[in-house]
Parts: structure tokens; sequence; C-alpha cells
């Protein structure tokens, strides 16, 4: 025997035996225990989530990539059919953007908002209620005929003023009429709001898709908002990807706006957080819209990713972890 007993400094068997190698049907059967698995870990978390309202929103450039599209369009599906009730709330901006390019139109942010005057918001009509919230109630239906899309403007889903006369048509919710969103969810479909609302003179605003899915999720007292984002979460540098904030609360996240560390776009996504967790909302969620299943992973696993904001220190039965 050689020292140490290491076989792999051993002299082959007579015949030159070798370890038989992994076969294709090894390597299926592999795969189909880890999957099911899974499906053992989200068993308890299905359960606790059942009857549950959870908001999305739907934005970034996760919105311009088909393959994430489709895939966030068949998760929502399995959040209705597992007994969930997903609201959908979706921006528009690189379209926007995009639209606003090829009319040779220039678009201006002021802390994370567009500057909108009376053409960039009939541009952000077209687009928003248009084009973006059909491919989005298309991609649902592939998987089930389940997404109905509507406007803020229908059946006067959402109620603005203007947020600040220096945005133009720029609005802030006042109010969330409900009545339409839960007969809908009671019919076990999936609402779609694009996120135009409009005063009580029928004058339309557009509205931050952050703020409407905070202002929608706490009018329906869902269980959480889910913030699809182009970054990971929360993070301390935005620089250093490792820095992320996987806990905190809507305090803290105050003094930190107070404090002037969070900038551009995503302030409305913290003020928002912040806004619905107060109102009742029990958690606020802000994750990889990049990373494909983020919903379900942060869902139904133990691990959890992203961003988690709760009122107070969030506790085992909040996070679900």
């Amino acid at each position: 025997m050689i020292a140490g007993g290491d076989h792999r400094d051993q002299a082959q068997p007579a015949g030159g035996d070798h370890p038989e190698p992994a076969r294709p049907e090894d390597d299926l059967h592999a795969q189909q225990v880890e999957r099911a698995e899974l499906l053992v870990e989200m068993l308890p978390y299905i359960s606790r989530w059942r009857g549950k309202v959870v908001v999305v929103k739907f934005g970034g450039n996760a919105m311009v990539d088909t393959a994430l599209t489709d895939g966030f369009a068949a998760d929502m599906v399995l959040l209705r059919q597992i007994g969930l009730a997903p609201v959908v709330v979706h921006g528009g901006g690189p379209q926007i953007g995009d639209l606003m390019a090829r009319l040779g139109k220039t678009s201006e942010f002021r802390d994370g908002l567009r500057v909108t005057d009376a053409e960039t918001l009939d541009i952000a009509r077209m687009v928003l209620v248009g084009k973006v919230n059909r491919d989005i109630v298309g991609a649902i239906n592939v998987h089930g005929p389940l997404a109905v899309g509507i406007s803020g403007e229908d059946g006067r889903v959402i109620t603005a003023t203007a947020r600040n006369p220096d945005l133009g048509f720029v609005g802030e919710v006042t109010d969330v009429n409900t009545d339409l969103l839960e007969r809908l969810l009671a019919e076990g479909l999936i609402p779609v709001i694009s996120t135009i609302g409009a005063d009580a003179k029928g004058q339309a605003y557009n509205i931050n898709a952050d703020t409407v899915a905070g202002a929608v999720a706490a009018a329906l007292e869902a269980e959480k908002v889910v913030y699809l984002t182009d970054v990971a979460g929360l993070l301390d540098d935005v620089d250093n990807p490792d820095s992320l904030v996987q806990r905190t609360t809507a305090d803290s996240l105050a003094a930190r706006l107070a404090s002037g560390t969070i900038a551009g776009g995503m302030i409305p996504k913290i003020e928002a957080c912040i806004s619905a967790v107060r109102n009742g909302v029990n958690s606020a969620h802000l994750l990889d819209g990049r990373v494909p299943h983020v919903v379900l992973v942060e869902l139904f696993t133990d691990a959890g990713v992203g961003t988690m904001i709760t009122r107070d220190r969030p506790t085992a039965l909040q996070t679900g972890h």
C-alpha cells in the first residue's frame, strides 16, 4: 500500500479497470431529483402565500428582453394557478425614450422622474397603453388566458393630480379605486395596469410606475409589493455589487433618503417602498429583473434574493425564510 492511502496514486488493477463513465440517464435522474426537491422546498411557501395579493412592478431593461418577458409572464400565470393573486403594474421608460428619440425629442429627468409636457404625455399614453400593456398581456395569455390589460384611466382606477408644476404632466396618486381590480381578482384574472391616471376633470397624467405599484399594493392590502429593477437590490456602495442590503426597514430607508445617499431612479422606488409598508403592505422587495424567474426564487425558496423592506425589523413570519 502506498503511504497515505491516496487511491489516485495507486497502480491500476490488472486489466486496466476504470470507473464507468456517467450515463446520460444518470444526469437526467439527478436533474429530476433536484426539481422534485425544489417543489418540496416550495410547498410551505405556497401554503403561506395562497390567497394573498402580490403586486409586481415590471419595468427596466427586462421589458425589452423577449426571453425575460416570456419568463416573467409564465411566472405570473404560475402564481395565479397555485393560488396567489398577482397584480402587474408596468412602466415603459426604455420604450418611451426610444420613441421620443425617433421623433427627435429629448428626455429630461429630475430625481428619477421624466419631465412631461403635452407632447411627451401623448407619447407616454401611446407607448404605455397601446404598446407595452398589449405586449405584456399577450405574453401572459400565451401561458393561460388570464391577463386583462387596463389603464389607470379605466374605471378611474388611478386618480391623480399634478405632482410638481415644474415636471409638467407628471402625476401623483391621490386615490386608487379597487372595485375593478377586486372584481378581476375574484374572477381569477391577472390585472395588468399601465400607469396613466387622470384627475376628476379628465386631465391625464404620466405617473411613475414605482409610485403606482406602491399605491395599488397599499389600497389592495397586498401581502407584498415586488419591484423588478436593473440592479441586485439596494446597495450600500453602488460601485460594489457585493454590498447588497438584504433586509432593512422603512425608517432606515427614510434616513438614507434624507442623507442624500440614494439618487436618480432609485429615489421613487425607495419612496414607494417606504409608503407601501407604512400603509399596511407586509413587505416590499427590490429584485434584479434581469435574473430569470427571480420572483419565484424570492417567494418560494429558503434563500431569497434582493432587498426586503418592512415597517419594523422583519420577523420569520414576514420573510417566510
